[in-house]
């Protein structure tokens, strides 16, 4: 594809990310018609309608399309710094660690060895989202780091960095399921409750936050496109064009770490997105990640606002977490990347 016609095709991606993001504002089991729905958006009419709409459904489909560029972008990013195309924040444990990291915020800190009183909504009332975003980044990254020094101590091939993740995803739910298990029953419901990834707990802070770190880091790759580019030649090629490989690695690694550790401590877990986005964009775009990289984003976009629509539109009158319908789309998808892989190698 020549590059004018990716610049073509990344604007329409654009538009419709604005047309996914104006439909679903109006999608909810409210019975509001149309012109309630468009009058309480601009703050006119009943209080209860300008709720609704100002502070649940805005915010909510704000966050559908920064999460779902979030963890598209991790995605991409790790499977470039590792050079495997399997690798993503599900497949390298990093969404697990983070899981385990916010149940210690949430069972320990939060309330569930504290006095809160028998109110799931204390758990949630007292986790700052600061807080529970560090301490699930710092298990997150810790993982990275536990999946690289395995790797470098043992020299194992890039292929065998994916069965290494997932047996520290292993590992790491292991750890979760103990924690939860000696919780009390309130705290294990907060947990439970939150794990689901749920873009219903969104609100303008949260979307605030991921939407800087999306920002910061995409601009970041972006800058380091050429260096990246390099990479997927394999380290030696890189090496010998001055590039300082494994710091790079390093660097892109832990801020895609950050990246899923916030949209998982705040919002859940919403898999596959960080697996099936790369594998779309690169199809599309080809791999320079001048093009990838926001190609990516878009697509994350549009995937995660779909799902969120989806939701919402089978939940019966209640919305449904979009992490089970991104599971449900998102798993077939990675069976057929396995295979493909392996008709590719045997041809």
């Amino acid at each position: 594809m020549k590059k004018k016609k990716k610049i073509i095709l990344l604007i329409t991606m654009l538009i419709f990310v604005l047309l996914l993001f104006i439909i679903s504002l109006f999608i909810g089991s409210s019975k509001m018609t149309l012109p309630e729905q468009i009058k309480a958006i601009f703050g006119i009419g009943e209080n209860n309608h300008i709720v609704i709409m100002q502070k649940i459904r805005v915010p909510r489909s704000i966050a559908a399309i920064v999460v779902g560029a979030s963890l598209g972008l991790a995605g991409l990013m790790m499977q470039t710094s590792l050079g495997n195309d399997m690798a993503s924040p599900q497949t390298l444990g990093v969404t697990n660690a983070a899981t385990f990291g916010a149940n210690v915020a949430i069972i320990g800190f939060a309330g569930g060895f504290l006095a809160t009183g028998n109110n799931i909504a204390n758990y949630f009332a007292s986790s700052n989202i600061f807080s529970t975003s560090l301490i699930a980044f710092v298990f997150a990254f810790f993982s990275i780091l536990l999946i690289l020094g395995l790797c470098k101590l043992t020299s194992v091939s890039k292929e065998t960095i994916i069965l290494a993740g997932v047996a520290i995803t292993a590992i790491w739910t292991g750890l979760t399921s103990l924690l939860q298990y000696y919780a009390t029953d309130v705290s294990l419901s907060a947990a439970v409750v939150w794990s689901f990834g749920d873009l219903g707990r969104a609100n303008y802070n949260i979307d605030f936050l991921i939407l800087v770190i999306l920002i910061l880091s995409s601009s970041f790759f972006f800058l380091y496109s050429n260096k990246y580019n390099a990479m997927l030649a394999g380290d030696d090629v890189a090496k010998t064009v001055g590039i300082k490989v494994e710091s790079l690695r390093l660097i892109t690694l832990l801020i895609s770490s950050l990246i899923t550790a916030i949209c998982v401590a705040n919002l859940g877990i919403i898999a596959f997105l960080g697996i099936i986005c790369p594998h779309i964009a690169k199809r599309i775009f080809g791999q320079d990640h001048k093009h990838s990289i926001p190609a990516t984003i878009l697509i994350g976009s549009i995937l995660l606002l779909f799902s969120d629509t989806l939701a919402r539109l089978i939940g019966g009158g209640s919305s449904l977490p979009v992490g089970i319908i991104t599971s449900i789309i998102g798993a077939p998808f990675f069976l057929y990347i396995i295979f493909r892989r392996k008709k590719a190698q045997n041809q």
